[in-house]
């Protein structure tokens, strides 16, 4: 069952189930590439990874709590006879460093894998949180790729978070309003990108997806593999559409989201 609005489901912005559709959104976007590709690409899937401190991570359940241990009484004299004071009962919380996986696409020519002719992320909150590492090492990745030989396409679907794609946000401003931006910087092309901007109310786009030499550029239907993301997710029967969204929406998309969701039975 596909989700009931038309583009990004504005519900699964929630740290709490980016994960999920973060593996499979990147899953079924590689699929559809190895779909459309020549046979001498192949679109892989590989990852970054780094560990991040419980007080520095965005992620949920990463604090083990459980009883402290068994309070000890202490005698304590006022002048009198002596009296057992114990202590108030105690938590005991454990917090252990968490190990984040962040996938990402790369188009690799058969026969020559070490050779990355484009490089397909989709950003993680982590990528869009100031001080994180994952924001650290996200943008010192992108400004490799951008110095390189390798084409790089970002597909940002996360509307809170400071602006991480390489596209300057300056650069945006004259656009209509936006909530979710997709960059694609050519090798060799300076600081040109093409960009496409779309809201909570639009599909997602259709993007081209550049290869090597006189190849001609595959196109990357993102709504497609959405869906199947949502799909695969069973978010249909996760996601509780009477309650707004964790990551609220401006006041004029609020008032039509409570309307589409009214019209379609998911709202009373």
């Amino acid at each position: 069952m596909p989700s009931p609005f038309p583009g990004m489901d504005p519900y699964l912005e929630h740290p709490a189930r980016w994960r999920g559709v973060h593996q499979r959104l990147i899953t079924f976007a590689a699929t559809l590439l190895n779909e459309r590709l020549p046979p001498h690409y192949v679109a892989d899937i590989d990852e970054r990874l780094y560990v991040v401190e419980p007080d520095r991570t965005i992620y949920p359940d990463v604090v083990i709590t459980q009883p402290g241990p068994e309070a000890a009484t202490h005698p304590q004299s006022g002048g009198g006879a002596a009296v057992a004071i114990a202590a108030d009962p105690s938590i005991l919380v454990r917090a252990f460093p968490v190990e984040v996986r962040e996938p990402f696409i790369k188009i690799l020519p058969v026969g020559d894998e070490r050779r990355v002719i484009t490089s397909i992320e989709v950003l993680s909150p982590s990528n869009k949180t100031p001080g994180s590492q994952g924001r650290e090492l996200y943008l010192a990745k992108q400004a490799d790729v951008l110095d390189s030989g390798t084409h790089l396409l970002e597909v940002d679907l996360l509307r809170r978070g400071a602006h991480a794609v390489a596209v300057p946000l300056d650069a945006l401003a004259a656009r209509a309003v936006w909530d979710y931006v997709v960059s694609l910087h050519r090798a060799g092309e300076g600081r040109s990108f093409e960009v496409w901007t779309f809201t909570v109310r639009q599909r997602l786009p259709r993007v081209k997806v550049p290869l090597a030499d006189d190849d001609p550029e595959v196109i990357l239907d993102l709504q497609a593999a959405f869906d199947r993301c949502y799909d695969e997710g069973a978010y249909a029967r996760r996601l509780d559409y009477r309650q707004d969204p964790a990551i609220p929406l401006r006041p004029d998309d609020a008032e039509w989201a409570d309307h589409f969701l009214r019209e379609r039975g998911l709202r009373p």
